[in-house]
């Protein structure tokens, strides 16, 4: 057989050839990241949405088991399934997006994951915050203007989230184009890693770009296709921007947390500078002129 190193960065993915077959796709987890019992937790939801006909790519059962250990590393396998980025300007391709992510949240409302953290101000605002005061990945002369404005941020943030009456459930929790793959048959989702427990709209604004006027469109679509088969509670739109801000603040936080990993200098070689910091700050000014 032959190795294939595929795109990956918290995890190490390579698409083994076999012989006379089709290749399998082998995911190697970053240690100490996720407890076994967390893995489990995710191949378990996605295995219940395949179950469904709902096209997530679940991991393959062998001896009936999905999460194997190889060398103190652990891994699963996976089917090949290829694709190619949605057409997000497509209203009918949003309409059938938002209606597997309906079926997706049905599925995710039955019960809550046990071993997986949720989305929400805490473990995606003041967590990754204070770990990258604390760490000194910030310039010396940086570190005050961040610590203020993310905490300006995060009481306006915890307020809406506060006034929302948002349900948390299972969720893909990572829902980017980039992981939506697009055939002739439709959509379906891959990279199931960062599934958490959250608000439904987290799975929807990563697909929504533009401003605000350009966006309404592209979320009308995605709910007109979502509430036919599950009801969407339209206080969580002021979520948006406030989980857009979560997500700049963790991104950081990852990206630094990871930089002993030599992949990660060689491919995000602008993180880290002076520069990169000064950009990040203005976003999030941005952000805290938005909400």
């Amino acid at each position: 057989g032959g190795l294939f190193n595929l795109n990956s960065y918290e995890n190490r993915v390579i698409q083994i050839a076999i012989e006379d077959e089709a290749p399998v796709i082998a995911k190697f987890y970053r240690p100490d990241r996720w407890s076994d019992a967390a893995i489990l937790e995710e191949h378990q939801f996605s295995l219940a949405l395949a179950a469904e006909e709902i096209p997530v790519i679940a991991p393959l059962e062998i001896t009936e088991q999905t999460l194997f250990e190889h060398d103190g590393f652990r891994f699963a396998l996976f089917k090949r399934s290829g694709g190619r980025w949605p057409e997000l300007d497509n209203k009918a391709n949003l309409q059938w997006i938002g209606r597997f992510l309906a079926r997706i949240h049905q599925i995710g409302c039955a019960q809550q994951f046990e071993h997986r953290p949720d989305i929400n101000p805490i473990t995606f605002g003041h967590e990754p915050a204070q770990w990258l005061l604390e760490s000194g990945s910030l310039p010396g002369h940086l570190e005050q203007r961040y610590q203020q404005l993310t905490q300006s941020l995060l009481i306006q943030i915890e307020e809406i989230f506060s006034a929302v009456s948002a349900f948390t459930l299972r969720l893909h929790g990572d829902c980017h184009p980039g992981n939506i793959l697009w055939t002739d048959n439709g959509p379906h989702f891959v990279d199931m890693d960062d599934c958490r427990n959250g608000p439904a709209i987290q799975d929807m604004w990563m697909l929504l770009s533009g401003d605000p006027h350009e966006m309404q469109p592209q979320l009308d679509a995605i709910l007109e296709g979502y509430e036919m088969f599950r009801y969407f509670e339209s206080q969580e739109i002021s979520l948006i921007e406030p989980l857009r801000t979560l997500r700049l603040i963790h991104y950081a936080a990852w990206l630094a947390k990871r930089w002993d990993d030599p992949a990660f200098p060689a491919a995000f070689t602008w993180f880290g500078t002076d520069a990169y910091w000064e950009e990040h700050l203005r976003m999030l000014e941005d952000q805290l002129n938005l909400i």
